[in-house]
This record gives C-alpha cells, sequence and structure tokens, in this order.
C-alpha cells in the first residue's frame, strides 16, 4: 500500500508559528513520526508540503495510479480552494482530512470545508495526533476494501 501525506500552506513554520494553537511539534518531526507509523503497518508514506496550491495540485495528480490514498492537511486553502477539491476528485483516490486545530472552535470562516463532504473522514483538534489518526483511519478504510 502506498499513501501520500499533503501539507499546506504555512505548515513549514510548524514548532514555531503559534505554538499556543499549533503545537512545538515540527513538520520535519511529524513526518518522521508518521513514515515510521505507516512502516510498522507495512505501507509507504510520501510526504509533500507546499505553499503553492498549484504545487498541490500537481502533487495530488501525480498520486495517480501511483497511490492508494491520500492524508491531507490542505491549510488555508481547506476553505478556499476549488482546485484542490476537483484535483481530489479527479484522481478518485480516497483521502482523509486532517488539521491540527478544531477549525471548528475557531473564526467562523474556517468553519467550511471545501473538502470534507467527500472525504472518507475528518479528523481536527488533536495536534499532530490528528495526522496519526488520519493515517491509522485511512488505512483501516482501504484495507476493509481489500478483497478477502
Amino acid at each position: 500500500m502506498q499513501l501520500l501525506v499533503l501539507h499546506g500552506p504555512n505548515l513549514n513554520l510548524l514548532g514555531r508559528r503559534e505554538p499556543g494553537l499549533y503545537g512545538v511539534s515540527t513538520l520535519e518531526a511529524i513526518n518522521a513520526a508518521l513514515t515510521a507509523q505507516a512502516a510498522a503497518q507495512g505501507v509507504d508514506l510520501a510526504c509533500f508540503h507546499s505553499n503553492h496550491e498549484g504545487a498541490l495540485v500537481d502533487r495530488i495528480h501525480e498520486a495517480a495510479g501511483v497511490c492508494d490514498g491520500i492524508v491531507i492537511n490542505a491549510g488555508a486553502y481547506t476553505h478556499t480552494s476549488i482546485a484542490i477539491r476537483d484535483a481530489l476528485l479527479g484522481v478518485a483516490l480516497p483521502f482523509v482530512e486532517v488539521h491540527l486545530s478544531n477549525v471548528h472552535a475557531r473564526e467562523p470562516f474556517r468553519h467550511h470545508s471545501t473538502l470534507a463532504d467527500r472525504a472518507v473522514g475528518v479528523i481536527c483538534g488533536f495536534g499532530p495526533a490528528s495526522y496519526s489518526l488520519g493515517l491509522d483511519g485511512l488505512v483501516a478504510h482501504l484495507r476493509a476494501q481489500e478483497p478477502a
């Protein structure tokens, strides 16, 4: 099984950006933990970050025919990007939306996701564990789809 983790804008600032809200873990630490978690489950994992919408769209396109699913934290693009939504729908890969903070306990504009209605699941508010929970959920979903 091959999975992709996508990190959107400003997530490269983790560890120093609003640590009271986002915690002190760096993106590198999150990727290392996810890679180890995936390997323990026999899953190959690629991680990709970009602050640029088009680069995220391109990486989603590249996942078609290669990856079995995607864990995505689209950051602020969650609330605005029809392009990322269309890319995810276009490649028809199952995906899980994750967020470090509880977006529903924040500003009203963060309450809407352009992705959530098509996601396998949405996990938010658990800090870096949101990624871990998202990865486990996606692996379980994909394994349940495998022929017996």
